[in-house]
């Protein structure tokens, strides 16, 4: 299983700390976009904000992380 499905599954099961250990050091823009999402979870929007940006994608309307 990729890093990013291992985390995508983590996020799934509540536990974003250890989905950030795995995209923390995720340059990709998949990993970007994850890091985003788990700094939702933390309730972090200024930081999560930066990763959606690194991530180049849109900051969601909502801050809702199921809905990503």
């Amino acid at each position: 299983m990729s890093d990013h499905l291992a985390a995508v599954a983590l996020l799934q099961q509540g536990k974003w700390q250890e989905a950030h250990a795995l995209v923390q050091k995720d340059e990709s823009s998949v990993g970007c976009w994850l890091h985003g999402i788990v700094h939702i979870l933390e309730g972090d929007l200024p930081n999560a904000r930066y990763w959606y940006q690194r991530a180049r994608r849109n900051w969601p309307a909502s801050a809702d992380a199921g809905a990503e």
